[in-house]
């Protein structure tokens, strides 16, 4: 069990929780002080340079090629990488690089969640192995105040080709059979390991043909480990059309088996992907038509836990700061007290300082998505973190207003 200063346990379910009598004032996204109060000058000059190169995207387009043609000829390219785009958006090459950072983090009263971003593994030795490494996480977070969540792709421990046809309801030879139960078992004793050691811990969503499966094993977990208080929290990707009807199915079934839901609600990351397939087979797009489609599942979302808040743990992984000024004013408005147990901001490391350290220091829960793994195994997840920012639309081009924002106030200019 954790144990804050005073010796007193601190876990997701146990948090302290009061509503000043003094109301605290509206979070300012714009201050940059606060924002990258962690950032000396040459870390702030540094990602300036970073988020500039990532905002082209033909510049992006060409480092991903390059970067694979390394990996595959056996080039040296991990000093490159570890000293650009790794240090943003990384932690660390182990849970113990990752110190540092989480001890930071929690100075300013913002948590860490430690996801063990190494992908694209194929084998049962492989499974294992991911397996294993979320299990020490979870032994390794159970021991911090400043670690309440854990996280895992179910693709990490099951192969993707399994997850598909079980989704798609297609029946499984006798040797499919037995590495279901493989997979199924990995799940599970991650799944107990948190429940055993008080954290929680985050599914995450993926491709929508294997989401069947993934959300079956969240709920089946959450029977099983969210009676007393909420260890397993399953992810939903809001611009799906089927979304938010899921979601009230999720919560209406944790009524009836009589378990506690935990529900991490995201945009998606699979737009394109998704689209695609859905032209190349000819079925109907999974995904809302444009972004106020998907923009107003979101929000639904958000309101409809917020509405079960006593009884559901919500996290809301948005780098959107429109979305997480509503849902400070929903929890304003509800009378939810800020640092609530069952209400959490959530941004990735590296990413949208302005939201995580401006709510933080206005008394909300906030918890930064901390990837760690070797420089060469977590360049799939770099990669569409420098994707993600290369459009006018995505992180890119505020971070860099925000970024010149604090060289000038700091003089720097």
């Amino acid at each position: 069990m954790k144990e804050t200063l005073s010796n007193k346990p601190l876990t997701i379910n146990n948090l302290p929780t009061h509503i000043s009598q003094k109301r605290i004032k509206m979070v300012d996204f714009n201050d940059t002080k606060t924002a990258f109060i962690l950032k000396s000058d040459a870390q702030l000059r540094k990602a300036y340079w970073l988020f500039k190169l990532v905002a082209n995207k033909s510049l992006v387009g060409l480092g991903k090629k390059a970067s694979s043609l390394a990996i595959k000829l056996g080039l040296p390219i991990r000093t490159v990488v570890k000293q650009t785009v790794y240090d943003q958006f990384v932690g660390g090459e182990s849970i113990e690089e990752c110190e540092p950072i989480i001890n930071k983090l929690q100075e300013y009263n913002v948590f860490a969640l430690l996801d063990f971003a190494v992908e694209g593994k194929e084998t049962d030795a492989d499974f294992d192995a991911t397996k294993d490494e979320i299990v020490q996480t979870i032994k390794y977070g159970a021991k911090r105040d400043g670690i309440p969540f854990a996280v895992f792709k179910v693709t990490g421990v099951a192969a993707f080709p399994l997850l598909e046809k079980y989704s798609a309801g297609k029946a499984f030879s006798e040797l499919e059979s037995r590495a279901w139960t493989r997979a199924k078992n990995r799940i599970e004793e991650i799944c107990y390991t948190a429940h055993k050691f008080g954290m929680c811990i985050m599914i995450d969503a993926e491709e929508s043909w294997i989401q069947k499966a993934i959300d079956e094993m969240a709920l089946e977990m959450m029977q099983r480990f969210n009676k007393e208080q909420i260890v397993v929290v399953n992810t939903l990707q809001m611009y799906r059309v089927d979304r938010f009807s899921f979601l009230k199915e999720s919560y209406q079934l944790a009524q009836d088996k009589q378990f506690k839901l935990g529900v991490k609600l995201v945009r998606g990351a699979y737009m394109e992907k998704e689209r695609q397939r859905a032209e190349e087979l000819n079925y109907a797009d999974p995904i809302h038509a444009n972004k106020d489609g998907s923009d107003k599942s979101y929000d639904e979302g958000i309101e409809f836990v917020l509405n079960h808040y006593e009884d559901t743990l919500l996290v809301a992984g948005s780098h959107n700061e429109e979305s997480a000024r509503k849902l400070a004013g929903k929890m304003e408005a509800k009378g939810i007290a800020h640092n609530h147990p069952n209400v959490w901001f959530s941004q990735l490391y590296g990413m949208s300082d302005n939201l995580s350290f401006n709510l933080a220091a206005g008394g909300y829960n906030v918890v930064k998505y901390l990837p760690f793994g070797p420089v060469n195994e977590t360049l799939p997840y770099l990669i569409r973190r420098a994707e993600e920012n290369t459009s006018a639309g995505g992180q890119s081009t505020r971070e860099l207003g925000l970024i010149q924002q604090e060289i000038k106030r700091r003089g720097l200019d």
